[in-house]
């Protein structure tokens, strides 16, 4: 929905209640992706300040496999999420890119790291890989462990879209023309910021 729809400074009765907007509520649940994986309670090794991603993806699994001494559980496709799971040690970078708007040092940062450090993109020719996960005990090619075979529309178009609000708002400001969107948003309840600018 972020992608489409500028939620900077509109607020529902829920964003009322709390405090702040969804688009703040997105940028603190990119920075907490990011502090789980710096304090990584279940001991992955890939995890940390740049090792990070977390979102509905492809996995190595269904399998139960014993790495390094500790019994691990890996998923297929499934909602992996933090802090609460689940987590089997898969990442996702495009959801890392999708945030850029929420937190843009903290994912810069961890671009950066993907694509010089890790070069997440040599085994693709269409972007980041949907999803990879090095803890995975599988023998391949990849010296970076299990990488998802797949390449997803659904991951890559949210990349391209949200680099371009990020840079210039462009489908956030084209959305905002729409008259039919303003008033979904009025008849469910969201008021404020530039909601509130618009002429009637």
């Amino acid at each position: 929905m972020h992608i489409w729809l500028d939620f900077k400074g509109i607020q529902d009765d829920l964003n009322k209640k709390t405090g702040i907007d969804y688009f703040e509520n997105s940028g603190r649940a990119t920075c907490i992706q990011q502090q789980y994986a710096i304090e990584n309670p279940l001991g992955f090794a890939h995890y940390g300040e740049n090792g990070w991603g977390f979102t509905a993806s492809d996995g190595p699994g269904p399998s139960v496999r014993i790495v390094d001494g500790v019994q691990r559980e890996f998923y297929n496709y499934t909602a992996r999420g933090v802090p609460f799971g689940p987590d089997d040690g898969t990442i996702s970078p495009w959801a890392v890119v999708a945030s850029l708007p929420f937190a843009s040092k903290t994912v810069l940062q961890t671009v950066r790291h993907a694509i010089e450090k890790l070069n997440l993109k040599k085994y693709s020719n269409y972007g980041f890989d949907a999803s990879f996960n090095p803890s995975y005990p599988e023998k391949n090619t990849h010296p970076d462990g299990w990488i998802s075979p797949w390449q997803f529309g659904l991951n890559q178009g949210p990349i391209i879209l949200m680099i371009e609000n990020y840079k210039t708002g462009l489908i956030w400001k084209t959305i905002k023309k729409s008259p039919h969107i303003i008033t979904g948003l009025r008849r469910v309840g969201f008021t404020g910021g530039w909601l509130d600018e618009v002429k009637e």
